[in-house]
């Protein structure tokens, strides 16, 4: 079984700190975790809304007004469906210790990016590599 790793409240990863001690990791899960419950009660709210608005609306452009309103609802609860998966790889990836480095170099993710995108798997100068090389082979 794991030890729990004390954790400050104001704690914020530091540069001067080494790069995925325990206490990175601690504060990277909570953090993941906490998106994730955010996530998730979220959805929740959405299937309650959704079940509410089940009632026949005679106007017919109410009716469509509603329709597009449950459509662009289930495509943000879609997107975030998704975002859930690759917070549980991120939580993975830190129980497995590859949390933190990316997966095309293996070099650290600075820190800066992980707090401001949780779930990235590559440093900023890899993504835009990929990114770049992706937009060639759309335009092929």
């Amino acid at each position: 079984m794991k030890r729990q790793t004390f954790l400050p409240e104001d704690y914020r990863p530091a540069e001067d700190e080494p790069f995925m001690n325990d206490r990175q990791l601690e504060y990277f899960r909570r953090k993941l975790v906490a998106w994730k419950q955010e996530l998730l009660d979220q959805s929740a709210e959405t299937l309650e809304g959704l079940q509410d608005s089940g009632r026949n609306v005679p106007d017919i452009a109410d009716r469509a007004s509603e329709e597009t309103d449950r459509s662009i609802e289930l495509r943000t609860r879609d997107r975030q469906r998704k975002l859930v998966s690759k917070i549980d790889a991120a939580l993975r990836r830190i129980d497995t210790g590859e949390y933190g480095y990316c997966e095309m170099t293996g070099e650290p993710i600075s820190l800066r990016r992980l707090d401001a995108r949780p779930i990235a798997t590559m440093t900023l100068e890899a993504q835009e590599r990929h990114e770049r090389r992706e937009r060639v082979h759309r335009e092929d």
